[in-house]
């Protein structure tokens, strides 16, 4: 089936809102998933897979271990990037307007790949940012995006690496923010190690999210379903009550 962009994002806030999210948190979380998806990234088949860790009441709150000046540690405890990152890039942002440069270590965060709409955001509030990240093991796959002060979009660089190829603690990230200067990035490894790989060009992300609005965006029926399923939780009961607290009479 295919839905806009609009019916999308109130599908998803209301999941979200279902799963426990605060306001806010919510809201953020739906438009990381659907700035994914609008941008051919995968963002329901991202969702699907953050799905057992995107109700995470069971988990203790997002610790900050370590910080100085320019600086920091913080262990995200399993949650899902889409109920975390975006507390931590405000952390990134502020130590980022004081220092100059800021670099943050994550831990134990899962769904990373979500960060590409901060990033996104971080460029249009004229903040320069890098994230790097690895995923997986059999094979694993290194990430790497940018974006720099003032832009739009970000620039995405994937690798699938070879086996036996040095990879880093699962489910971490490494962030560098700053306000005065312009972080370029790049994939570490070697090409040597690489199995393939890709890079996603600004311009790329732009024209996809153009065809994207005028088309709208196709899901599927099991997905949206789903999706609905979560988001009943905050439906009010159409009781006489709430209709007059609703307005009616």
């Amino acid at each position: 089936m295919r839905i806009s962009l609009n019916e999308l994002n109130a599908t998803l806030k209301r999941s979200f809102e279902g799963m426990g999210y605060f306001v806010g948190t919510y809201e953020d979380a739906a438009q990381m998933v659907s700035w994914l998806e609008m941008h051919s990234e995968q963002g329901f088949s991202e969702l699907e897979r953050a799905l057992p860790y995107v109700n995470d009441d069971d988990k203790a709150a997002v610790e900050l271990l370590f910080e100085d000046a320019s600086s920091a540690i913080v262990d995200c405890h399993g949650r899902s990037a889409l109920n975390s990152l975006a507390l931590v890039l405000d952390l990134a942002h502020a130590k980022a307007l004081k220092a100059g440069i800021a670099t943050l270590k994550v831990q134990h965060c899962h769904n990373r790949k979500f960060i590409l709409k901060l990033l996104a955001d971080c460029g249009r509030r004229g903040i320069s940012m890098m994230a790097y990240w690895q995923n997986g093991t059999q094979p694993a796959t290194e990430h790497v995006a940018s974006i720099g002060a003032g832009e739009r979009y970000p620039r995405y660089s994937e690798a699938v690496l070879k086996t036996g190829s040095r990879t880093l603690e699962k489910q971490t990230m490494t962030l560098i923010c700053s306000d005065r200067v312009n972080i370029a990035a790049q994939l570490m490894s070697s090409p040597d190690d690489r199995v393939s790989w890709r890079t996603v060009e600004p311009d790329a992300f732009a024209a996809t999210g153009r065809a994207t609005l005028e088309s709208g965006i196709e899901i599927s029926e099991v997905l949206w379903q789903t999706l609905n399923q979560l988001g009943e939780k905050v439906l009010v009961e159409n009781t006489e009550q709430s209709r007059r607290g609703a307005g009616g009479r």
